[in-house]
């Protein structure tokens, strides 16, 4: 870059499910000419955050364009470091913002810290409690709380969270972002099949993708999909394979060429709003999904041992099964044979917001930029 130039907030985003939160937030800073914005991408998805860019209409100003073929997080997080230093020398950002708990999010928190910047967490304070689950992003937003000025916690209980971690300023109640940027999109969304929407299956949209998810229990979760199709002749599976192949090779195994089984490439946002609003059921190790789900309606059976999420647990919206086979198929029968469960279910009010999170975020970031010299 030519020459050293000053913004008042850089937005560092790397990941699509960062870029859909962080739209609505970019949007309403484009939308006051008295801010003067950075959108900084890392590249840790390419095609998948170009998607949703283009959907929201946004651009980015700069693209550090980190990844190679099968990087380990240390490189990811090393790369993300060596590139955002020399942005943050050159733009000089009185706020930095990320969102959520990928490396990019504490990669750009490291690196805003080590330039005395100070860094705005949207989606602040969720957890598990176990170190390991999800890996890497618990002990990732942990250490951001660590280094973040500003908090914007999505529910009382994250505001919880970061009160118990000795966090004593900055914490702003918001709701989620994402349901912001679902009822932005929700209202031209598109079918990825467009024959499911002719169809009269039952149809569950199932995701997976987590770490601790590879090997033998990503099988065990085929396996079910594979027993509830089986036993419900009215139900199909709508199933957006991942990149990795850790996670792409063992599902095409078990399920390319099964009957009412529709294989797809990741689905754009617009289409995954469009597959939501089709579907019967969701099925997902997918943090974000459990948060958008309930907007539309769409009980949700979580494929993890743990979620940060435990709001949509405690609200009904969300039940947490684990990878456990036959565990998996007793769940999702349930909802697929009890009409009063379901409805009861897919009735309850979204936990995770209002739509108006990025109003009480843009409120926040304003008081404290005007606090600055």
């Amino acid at each position: 870059m030519d020459g050293a130039m000053t913004c008042d907030v850089c937005v560092v985003l790397g990941t699509r499910p960062e870029a859909i939160k962080l739209a609505p937030v970019i949007m309403a800073l484009r939308d006051r000419p008295h801010l003067r914005t950075h959108v900084l991408l890392t590249g840790q998805h390419r095609e998948m955050v170009g998607q949703v860019m283009e959907l929201f209409h946004l651009r980015a100003d700069d693209n550090l364009d980190i990844m190679v073929p099968r990087q380990t997080l240390t490189q990811i997080t090393c790369r993300s470091l060596g590139g955002l230093e020399a942005q943050f020398e050159n733009l000089q950002p009185k706020l930095v913002v990320v969102q959520g708990d990928t490396t990019t999010a504490f990669a750009a928190s490291l690196a805003a810290f080590y330039h005395r910047v100070a860094i705005a967490h949207v989606e602040a304070g969720l957890r598990t409690h176990d170190r390991y689950d999800p890996y890497p992003e618990e002990i990732n937003r942990r250490l951001i709380s660590q280094l973040a000025t500003l908090h914007f916690a999505p529910t009382e209980q994250a505001v919880s969270h970061l009160r118990a971690a000795g966090i004593t300023s900055g914490i702003y109640q918001t709701g989620n972002t994402v349901v912001d940027a679902l009822l932005w999109v929700a209202r031209s969304p598109q079918l990825p099949v467009p024959e499911l929407a002719q169809s009269s299956y039952r149809l569950i949209l199932g995701t997976v993708h987590r770490r601790e998810n590879w090997g033998e229990p990503l099988r065990a979760i085929a396996w079910a999909w594979r027993d509830l199709l089986a036993e419900f002749p009215d139900v199909a599976l709508l199933l957006p394979l991942h990149l990795n192949p850790a996670v792409r090779e063992p599902l095409e195994e078990l399920l390319a060429g099964q009957e009412r089984v529709y294989l797809t490439e990741p689905l754009d946002y617009a289409q995954l709003v469009g597959a939501l609003k089709h579907c019967y059921l969701v099925m997902t190790d997918s943090g974000g999904l459990q948060e958008e789900a309930p907007s539309l309606g769409k009980p949700v059976l979580v494929l993890r041992r743990t979620t940060e999420r435990p709001e949509a647990v405690a609200a009904g919206t969300a039940e947490l099964v684990g990878t456990d086979r036959p565990q998996i198929v007793q769940a999702a029968r349930r909802l697929l044979t009890d009409p009063t469960e379901y409805t009861r279910r897919a009735s309850i009010q979204n936990p995770f917001g209002d739509g108006h999170a990025t109003e009480r975020i843009m409120a926040a970031v304003e008081e404290f930029l005007v606090s600055i010299p």
